[in-house]
Parts: structure tokens; C-alpha cells; sequence
């Protein structure tokens, strides 16, 4: 009997090893088959190209960005869908105007032009624009060590830089982003008249980087206009003010806010043939700042998210579950597009097993960061081997993205793609975003890198779906 017993073991395990063999080995030809045919023939980078050259910066609010919304629904409709539509969502409407001017005075008649550009969501100087002295501090909490006596009527220079040595560049970016977010709001209760802000740009070059800006509760009497200073020219400002501490700065900036206007999120899904009600979500933010065209941030996560349900039709692979691409507005300035889709998806009880995002631009692709319970994390762990013939090294707990962040529930799992973020920051809002600093092969890597983990999340399912499998 306990032969038998011993044999019977044997034979479920040998079966067992076969069925997991035989799974992997299918799955690393419908991997190199996603690759294949994103690589041989994408379409990801001639849609870029079109959204980028044709159409240009998606500020929320803008006729840009509604002609970019009528263009990715036209092009998720050709590729014969169960579904597309647009998602109704209200989005803020601000308006750079006329291009800024700044230059700094040393003596009268003796100036020195300078690169700036509008934070997104400042006001505007006055008519006449606005002059005076600066004092330059290290970040927030520096401005209590100067205090009102030294602040007030002055301009606040944040200058405290992105650290070189972090290898995270996104980690050099969070750290000092706060000056831009928050350093109009902080200054202003010192008696600050406006702030220019340190790009967040790890090197040395011409281009101001924009981004977006809060006034937290200050009334709108208390606002004072905020720009960011290149990186060259914060260089330059700082040497001089060691030598020249009465030197002034001049700046005029021309923005406004406008009432809130309607955008659209744009959703495209393939409807599941076993598990229709399970959702798993693709996608990258549609709009953009104005000051480039916005290749980088967000266009490449936007035509990749695209690319892997084009890459699921053309391939032939019908998925279990529902996929859904969503092309989220509003990011950049106020989230109103993920918020949308999160509150819409609670109110239909539509279950969401994962969510992958695309906003770390369109270099070459390392990996995966997952906010994940362990337990998931394990699972999806054990599929990295799938992606190391492809270089794909990374998988890691961490961050999701801005956009998929709403639908966070302690089940959904969040994931974004981690492109090589080395450059990412020298493009990262500003005018230098634009289409030729896209490289094909890297953008459809990433797109065939996307295609390949909804793969196998849609064929295996997650800890709380109605299968899960394993490999």
C-alpha cells in the first residue's frame, strides 16, 4: 500500500512539474510573440508622433487637449473593441498668456536676461510686472530661520537642487519638490511679493521646468506669482547674490485661471470571456503641460497603453478578463480624470483586480514597481523570470502611479512601469519634452513590456479573483 502510495506521489508531482513546464514554455512564446509584433510593427511611436507633432501640449482645459481626446477615441475605435468611450469630467482651466519675461538688475541699466516660466496655477504679476530684491534660501524650512523682518517685499529664491548622488532620480525629484508645490503659499505668509523656484532638472541647461503649484488656504489676495529659473540661470542668480546682495530681480508673468471647463477621460476595453466583471486597467495621462509637447509626460504612456490592447487583438490572445485602457486627463494640475474613473468604477461595484500605469516616460524599460499586499507580491514575483531575456530585471514594492492611486482598496494591486529614469528628469516639463527626444525601439519595448504583465495577470489571476492559477 505505501508503494502504491509512493508511486501515485511520484506521478502527481512529475504531472505537476509537466503542467508548470509546459505553462512557461507557452508563456515565453506568447511573451517573444508580444515583443515581436510591437517591435516588427507598432503603432505606438506613429501615434505619438501625431499627438505630439499634429496636436502638441494637452494643458487640461485647452482645445489641445480635447483635439487629443476626439484623436485617441478615433484610434481605439479602429482597432474593433467591445467598447470605447468617453468619460465626462470637469477639469481646471489655467492659461499661461503671453511667453514671460524676467532679468536680473544689478545697477540701473545693468541687466542680465533670464529663463523663467509660469508655475502651473500661479497668478499673474502686476500689469507692470514685479521688481524687487531676493533672498535665496535652501527650501521651506529655511524661510523661518530669515523670518519676516528679512523676507518681506522680497522675492524668495528656492535654490536648493535635485541630489545628484541618489541613483533614484524620482527620489532626487521628491525631495525637493515641495519648494515648488508649496514655496509660493510658505513665502507669501512672510510677506514674500513672489518666488522663483530651482528647476527640477538634474542637469545644467537653458530650459525652465514648470510643474504644478498650491496656495493651500491663502485668499486669493494673499497669492503672489511663482515661476521656475533654469538651472544655468539658478546658478548664476546664487553666485551673484554672494557678491551683489542688493541685485533685483524683475519678472512679469501673464497667467490666469479660468472657470473649470468639461474634459473627457477616454476608455477603450475588451470584454472578458470568462470573468467579465473582473477589470484590469492599462493607461498614461492624456493631457500635458503647454510648454513642450508633452512626448515624455505623459504622450509615450498614453500611446503604449494603447499599443497592448491593439497588441491583444492583433495577436489573437482573448483575454479572460475585461481590459480596459483609460486615458486619464487632468493629471498633471488636479487628478480629476483618476479621481473620475475611481468614483465611476465605486458606484458601478465594478471590481478592479489591477491597475498598471505608464508615467515615467519612454526610456527603456527596467521593470515594475507594485503596491501590493505580500502575498500578491509573491505570486507576481515569481513570473520575473519571464522578463529576463528581455533585460527586464526590476520588480520591486513600491509606488503604483498619481492616476490608478484612487482605486487603491487594500485588494486592487497598483503597478507602474519603470523605464531607465536617468534622462527622464532633463525633459520633465518643460519646452525640451518634445518627439525627437523619443527613441522608437525604447518606446515599444516598454509598450510590449506593458502588453506582457497584463498577460499574464489576465491568465493567472490575483489573490481575490475568481481563479488564480499558478504558473
Amino acid at each position: 500500500m505505501r508503494k502504491i502510495l509512493i508511486v501515485g506521489l511520484s506521478i502527481l508531482c512529475s504531472q505537476l512539474s509537466f503542467s508548470q513546464n509546459s505553462n512557461k514554455q507557452e508563456d515565453s512564446l506568447n511573451l517573444r510573440k508580444l515583443y515581436d509584433m510591437s517591435l516588427l510593427n507598432g503603432k505606438s511611436y506613429l501615434w505619438l508622433e501625431h499627438l505630439s507633432n499634429d496636436i502638441g501640449g494637452r494643458l487640461s482645459g485647452s482645445l489641445d487637449a480635447q483635439k487629443a481626446v476626439e484623436y485617441t477615441k478615433k484610434e481605439l475605435e479602429t482597432l474593433g473593441l467591445d467598447k470605447v468611450w468617453l468619460q465626462p469630467v470637469m477639469v481646471p482651466k489655467w492659461v499661461r498668456g503671453a511667453k514671460e519675461f524676467a532679468y536680473i538688475e544689478t545697477a540701473p541699466g545693468s541687466t542680465r536676461n533670464i529663463n523663467i516660466t509660469a508655475l502651473g496655477g500661479s497668478v499673474s504679476t502686476p500689469m507692470g510686472g514685479a521688481k524687487a530684491q531676493v533672498i535665496e534660501v535652501q527650501g521651506i524650512e529655511d524661510l523661518a530661520r530669515y523670518g519676516e523682518a528679512q523676507i518681506k517685499g522680497k522675492i524668495v529664491f528656492y535654490n536648493r537642487p535635485m541630489r545628484a548622488d541618489l541613483i533614484n532620480t524620482f527620489e532626487a525629484y521628491g525631495g525637493c519638490v515641495d519648494q515648488r508645490y508649496s514655496g509660493a503659499a510658505e513665502a507669501a505668509k512672510y510677506g514674500a511679493i513672489g518666488v522663483l523656484v530651482r528647476s527640477m532638472n538634474l542637469r545644467l541647461d537653458d530650459f525652465p521646468h514648470t510643474g504644478t503649484m498650491s496656495y493651500g488656504e491663502l485668499r486669493p489676495s494673499q497669492r503672489i506669482p511663482a515661476a521656475a529659473i533654469s538651472t544655468n540661470d539658478a546658478e548664476y542668480l546664487s553666485s551673484l547674490l554672494k557678491i551683489e546682495k542688493k541685485a533685483e530681480v524683475y519678472f512679469k508673468l501673464n497667467s490666469e485661471q479660468l472657470p473649470d471647463v468639461q474634459s473627457y477621460n477616454v476608455i477603450g476595453e475588451i470584454t472578458g470571456s470568462e470573468f467579465p466583471n473582473e477589470y484590469i486597467v492599462v493607461g498614461g495621462h492624456l493631457d500635458s503641460w503647454d510648454v513642450g509637447d508633452g512626448s515624455h509626460d505623459d504622450g509615450a504612456g498614453v500611446v503604449q497603453s494603447m499599443e497592448v490592447l491593439r497588441l491583444f487583438k492583433e495577436s489573437g490572445i482573448k483575454p479572460k478578463r475585461s481590459i480596459r485602457v483609460v486615458l486619464f486627463m487632468n493629471e498633471e494640475n488636479g487628478l480629476r480624470g483618476g479621481n473620475k474613473y475611481a468614483e465611476i468604477a465605486e458606484e458601478k461595484n465594478e471590481n478592479h483586480i489591477f491597475a498598471l500605469e505608464s508615467d515615467s516616460g519612454g526610456f527603456t524599460p527596467r521593470g515594475f514597481s507594485f503596491e501590493a499586499r505580500q502575498d500578491q507580491f509573491n505570486q507576481i514575483a515569481a513570473w520575473e523570470s519571464l522578463f529576463k531575456p528581455y533585460l527586464i530585471h526590476y520588480f520591486e514594492l513600491g509606488h503604483g502611479g498619481a492616476d490608478i492611486g484612487p482605486l487603491k482598496n487594500g485588494k486592487t494591486v497598483l503597478a507602474g512601469l519603470v523605464p531607465d529614469s536617468q534622462r527622464y528628469f532633463d525633459h520633465h516639463h518643460s519646452e525640451n519634452d518634445t518627439f525627437d527626444q523619443i527613441n522608437k525601439r525604447e518606446l515599444e519595448l516598454g509598450a510590449a513590456t506593458m502588453a506582457s504583465m497584463i498577460y499574464l495577470v489576465d491568465k493567472y489571476g490575483l489573490s481575490n479573483t475568481s481563479e488564480v492559477s499558478k504558473l
